[in-house]
């Protein structure tokens, strides 16, 4: 508990016991003013900043809300006790102070659980680094905020310190703890050349690091910022709910006002008793019961919960909104590198080339060297040399068709058939699976490389648990070969697949999938986020994978999975849809019993203990319902 909860506590207690007193004193209080005054005392301990809200909600014009309710209901509780101890009746008012102070009591539950729903999210806050170790140039370390530390500078972290800012390693060897980012507990490997993110803990051994990133753009940042933004977008069943209690709420309290009103009238007209006190006992039973806090609060906690549980896997959802879009998928359409296969491009062979395997290598990577594409990445450590940009020049990167340049002052073509077509220069079709670079030196045809990606272990299983999850429809979008796109999609068990296209193919592709009048549901689109983000953008939702530190994922995406493991994409989405079950579960209970018990306090069945049960105990019920949405380990 924080120490305002601990406060409401003791409130709470305090006026628990004054009211255990009363009620042994009840019958030798002689006056009904004397019962009237010591029954005031636990009410305003436990109501006092009820009353406070309510009367500053009628000063701002904003009035009808659950404080304005209970304030109404207890009030006239009040004065209905006293009207009958002035005419020597019962005056109890022992129901007025009770439904304050278990309406306090279903306040603290709440509070309590949205602390609980808070944690998992919180400790992602948990990432953002206290101070970093600057080394000076005489080796010196100088502790400064993480804010002041510039791209390029030299950092060292110790055992068991967070890692400040992106960067790569020159110095040391250790093993990172990423489970704050990912999910997963497995530590991963950390040396010289590896790169390293914010928010990771190092394990055991010391790390020099040189940044990459300043601090408001590494990856630490970056997801705090997206997480703390979460809450903000509302789902549609939140934006019903605000609506409905702000319709609701007043069309209550007319028909209170109606219920004390017009019955002592008709039966004053009619010449017999009105029993005004009578009836407004019954509308304050109807306020307290109509009080709408067992939705309100419920459903909004249930989708701030399913995020906690979400991100506690490596989950992040923008938004509430999303999370209730990731329920209503069918569809799934998937990018190929780095999404399905592994993204890591390995040169296998050489074909049809007139130059030694090493010329023609080395040739490749030097037109290659600007790029920061895996396959051209995947050319310069096949070359394995030095790679000299300094021979390199009129380089033109042609999208989806590759590049043209000079190496030596001899011009270089590399890139795929059609790039060769567009430069009137034939080819030789390769019937290996893999990716194919085709190489021209000088005008001449020089060859092909053939580049192969290897699959995610987890590709098969990941799209056996969608289908087992609901999803109908699986389709694959690559630039890569017919041939290839036909391999993969036949070992994962995609349903289909394009091949060959461009990145405005793949944009134009998902506009027909959405426009197919056959589809069921949504439509979400997963890719790695670098190149992918006008697809990401276009479908009904995006999912970034394996997107730690990319830009692109975390601004083009909507739902960021923080590791490589396509399965996450089917625990989102029964997350989403086990936190939309419950919210739905809610809405219908909280508004059966409201109304049933509304129609027994209008004709005077219910009394004011089972306004408390319809309104204190369905809350109690909705929010404990909500707290199931942070369980998601086992969905």
């Amino acid at each position: 508990m924080n120490q305002k909860q601990k406060k409401n506590l003791i409130r709470i207690l305090s006026a628990a016991a004054c009211l255990i007193v009363l009620r042994l004193l009840e019958g030798r209080l002689p006056a009904w003013w004397l019962k009237l005054a010591l029954y005031m005392i636990p009410y305003l301990i436990v109501g006092h900043d009820i009353l406070r809200k309510a009367w500053h909600g009628i000063r701002n014009r904003q009035i009808f809300d659950e404080n304005f309710l209970m304030t109404v209901a207890t009030i006239g509780a009040i004065g209905a006790g006293i009207y009958r101890g002035m005419h020597g009746g019962e005056d109890d008012y022992l129901e007025a102070v009770a439904v304050m102070l278990l309406y306090q009591v279903g306040e603290l539950f709440q509070s309590i659980a949205v602390g609980r729903s808070r944690k998992n999210i919180s400790s992602l806050m948990d990432i953002r680094p206290d101070i970093a170790h600057l080394e000076g140039e005489n080796g010196e370390l100088e502790d400064v905020d993480p804010e002041e530390v510039e791209t390029g500078s030299l950092i060292v972290v110790q055992p068991g310190e967070k890692i400040p800012l992106d960067g790569i390693v020159e110095e040391g060897v250790s093993t990172l703890d990423t489970a704050a980012l990912t999910g997963e507990s497995v530590p991963r490997d950390a040396g010289p050349g590896s790169q390293v993110l914010s928010g990771c803990v190092n394990r055991n051994g010391v790390l020099k690091i040189r940044t990459t990133a300043e601090f408001d753009e590494s990856t630490a940042s970056k997801v705090l910022e997206l997480v703390e933004n979460a809450a903000s977008r509302k789902s549609r069943s939140e934006q019903f709910i605000t609506r409905f209690a702000r319709v609701y709420t007043p069309a209550v309290c007319a028909g209170a006002l109606a219920l004390a009103l017009i019955p002592p009238l008709v039966l004053l007209a009619r010449g017999m008793a009105p029993q005004p006190f009578e009836w407004i006992y019954r509308a304050c039973t109807f306020l307290v019961i109509s009080c709408p806090c067992a939705v309100v609060i419920s459903i909004p906690l249930t989708f701030f919960a399913g995020l906690g549980g979400a991100s506690s896997q490596g989950v992040l959802v923008k938004g509430s909104n999303f999370l209730e879009i990731l329920a209503t998928v069918r569809t799934v359409v998937f990018d190929k590198t780095g999404t399905i296969t592994k993204g890591n491009f390995v040169v296998t062979d050489v074909h049809h080339s007139p130059f030694p395997r090493e010329k023609i290598l080395e040739t490749a990577a030097h037109a290659e060297g600007y790029s920061t594409h895996p396959i051209s990445q995947s050319l310069r450590e096949a070359y394995g040399g030095e790679v000299n940009l300094s021979r390199v020049t009129e380089v033109e990167e042609i999208s989806g068709h590759g590049l043209t340049g000079r190496v030596d002052g001899i011009s270089v073509a590399a890139g795929n058939r059609r790039l060769m077509e567009k430069l009137g220069i034939p080819s030789v079709d390769c019937h290996c699976p893999g990716t194919i670079v085709h190489m021209a030196i000088d005008g001449n045809y020089a060859g092909h490389i053939v580049i192969s990606d290897e699959l995610k272990p987890e590709a098969r299983e990941a799209m056996d648990l969608l289908k087992r999850s609901g999803i109908e429809r699986t389709v694959m979008l690559t630039g890569d070969t017919e041939q290839v796109a036909k391999a993969v999609a036949e070992e994962t068990g995609i349903d289909e697949y394009h091949a060959g296209l461009l990145p405005a193919d793949k944009v134009e592709w998902v506009e027909k999938l959405l426009a197919d009048p056959r589809r069921k549901g949504r439509l979400a689109f997963v890719g790695d986020g670098i190149n992918d983000a006008p697809v990401l953008s276009r479908a009904d939702i995006g999912i970034a994978m394996g997107a730690l530190g990319s830009d692109a994922a975390i601004e083009a995406a909507d739902v960021v999975l923080m590791d490589d493991d396509p399965r996450k994409i089917a625990k989102a989405m029964r997350i989403s849809r086990k936190c939309l079950g419950i919210v739905r579960q809610n809405i219908v209970f909280a508004l059966g019993v409201k109304f049933f018990c509304l129609i027994l306090g209008a004709v005077g069945v219910a009394n004011m203990w089972v306004a408390i049960l319809a309104d204190v105990g369905v809350m109690i019920l909705c929010v404990c319902n909500a707290i199931r949405a942070l369980f998601t380990k086992n969905v």
